[in-house]
């Protein structure tokens, strides 16, 4: 059986990379609308007629489209912002929240008629954190920071042609008004109910990142240690096919960590530095934030939405 697929706002950054992940596919039919991509009345019929749309849009133009769809089978990924703190939307990291015995992530996003994808900074905090509150290690109300460093192409276009121009400089912090429209995400989807203090940035490189949580373990209730960290974290991914945890040994060999490591994948490595008798830690996840925090996320979500192999197109 082919599925046909409609990727509205396919020419940004997003949807060139979703299109060429299934474009090669035999198992599915692409939407393809031509110079009429922008015309209201054949992206109408192209969000009715499709069996699941993925929109790559602004937020304000994802719910238009939303309101467009009036064919209730059409299934729905949405890349933007809109709907990932929605209840009526399903949030489409499907590692998240496994091994609770009760239906998991990926069972829910299988089932959905609408799935929010998940924004890149969250998908590293969310992989690292949300495991950690939920064992009892990090109490909810935990004042929580994370910082990231990302490629600029998670910047959109303005910010591609700027650093590709050659005039950018080679690191730039962001975010100074700690009102980043990512933190709703971050702190509702891990359990925490204090807000996090989120510290992005941006490097001279095209794509990967970096997402880092210090903890003091030493101020956490119980003071659990390295390998307790470790050992949630690496018994919550045992099994999965694109998050893995980093053994201690590995990280303790490590002189440093390239953000650019999974470039081109849909993998995230969750790493635990530390001293394994000390009182502190550094958590740090590894992904690309073209592959497991946007494209490859996506077309994940969409292979469980459509009962498909879930590795299907993606490495």
């Amino acid at each position: 059986m082919t599925h046909t697929i409609f990727i509205d706002g396919e020419a940004g950054t997003t949807g060139l990379e979703i299109r060429e992940r299934l474009e090669a596919r035999s198992d599915l039919e692409l939407i393809l609308l031509g110079d009429r991509r922008r015309e209201v009345e054949a992206r109408r019929e192209a969000l009715n007629a499709a069996d699941a749309v993925i929109l790559c849009l602004p937020d304000e133009a994802a719910k238009e489209a939303v309101a467009m769809i009036e064919t209730p089978e059409v299934r729905v990924i949405d890349a933007s912002t809109a709907y990932r703190v929605d209840p009526a939307w399903t949030y489409g990291f499907a590692e998240m929240a496994q091994n609770l015995g009760q239906m998991g992530q990926r069972e829910r996003i299988a089932s959905a008629t609408r799935v929010s994808n998940p924004g890149c900074y969250p998908t590293g905090f969310i992989g690292l954190i949300a495991p950690l509150v939920r064992a009892g290690l990090v109490p909810a109300d935990w004042p929580v920071t994370v910082n990231a460093v990302s490629g600029y192409s998670g910047g959109g276009k303005a910010m591609i042609a700027e650093f590709e121009a050659g005039t950018p400089t080679p690191f730039r912090a962001y975010g100074l008004s700690l009102k980043h429209k990512h933190v709703p995400e971050m702190t509702r989807h891990t359990g925490l109910s204090r807000d996090v203090l989120f510290a992005p940035a941006v490097g001279n490189y095209r794509q990967g990142m970096l997402v880092e949580v210090p903890l003091h373990l030493s101020a956490l209730p119980g003071s659990p240690s390295v390998a307790a960290v470790h050992d949630v974290l690496a018994q919550t991914y045992d099994g999965e096919r694109f998050v893995e945890v980093a053994s201690l040994s590995a990280t303790e060999a490590m002189s440093g960590l390239d953000p650019e490591g999974l470039n081109g994948t849909n993998r995230m490595r969750l790493h635990v530095f530390g001293d394994r008798s000390g009182g502190q830690a550094r958590l740090v996840a590894l992904l690309d934030n073209l592959g497991k925090g946007a494209s490859g996320a996506a077309v994940q979500n969409l292979n469980l939405m459509l009962a498909l192999d879930e590795g299907a197109g993606l490495s």
